[in-house]
């Protein structure tokens, strides 16, 4: 037993040291894969560093289910300083032909879309993300998991 947990506790200290480039990544679960419009969904982070590059992902967890082949959402960036961004951000999920964009085998699909790529901080400090969902429904079925990653671009 002793050995099974050293051998584990190393695993997981060579698979994080393996993704040096990221600098933040959070993933929610959707409860029932029934995301509400009203669940916002908040992620922070904060960034020292503004001479580097970053690129700024989107993860998302569907399961075949998801009656749509693309996704919108409102994300609102709140700075260090206060003032607040907002974006609107369209994801493809599926191709016209039905076939899904994700990886994944069975009925879940995972996806990691780049929203920003090679872009910098303007502040140091830290940094609020509300996301939620913007599509024409109330509750969106099939989504279920969010996330955002940002990481140093090469």
């Amino acid at each position: 037993m002793k050995h099974s947990s050293i051998l584990i506790f190393a695993l997981l200290i060579f698979l994080t040291s393996c993704d040096k480039n990221r600098v933040y990544e959070k993933n929610v679960r959707i409860p029932d894969a029934a995301w509400d419009h009203n669940n916002k969904l908040e992620f922070e982070t904060e960034i020292t560093d503004l001479t580097l590059s970053y690129n700024y992902f989107i993860n998302i967890r569907n399961t075949t289910d998801y009656s749509n082949s693309n996704i919108y959402f409102f994300i609102n960036t709140t700075f260090p300083s206060g003032e607040v961004a907002n974006d609107t951000l369209e994801c493809f999920l599926a191709e016209v032909s039905g076939k899904w964009l994700g990886k994944g085998l069975g009925k879940i699909k995972e996806s990691h879309i780049l929203f920003k790529s090679k872009f910098r901080f303007p502040q140091q400090g830290i940094y609020k993300f509300e996301v939620e969902h913007a599509m024409r429904v109330d509750t969106l079925f099939g989504i279920t998991d969010f996330g955002i990653r940002i990481e140093k671009a090469d």
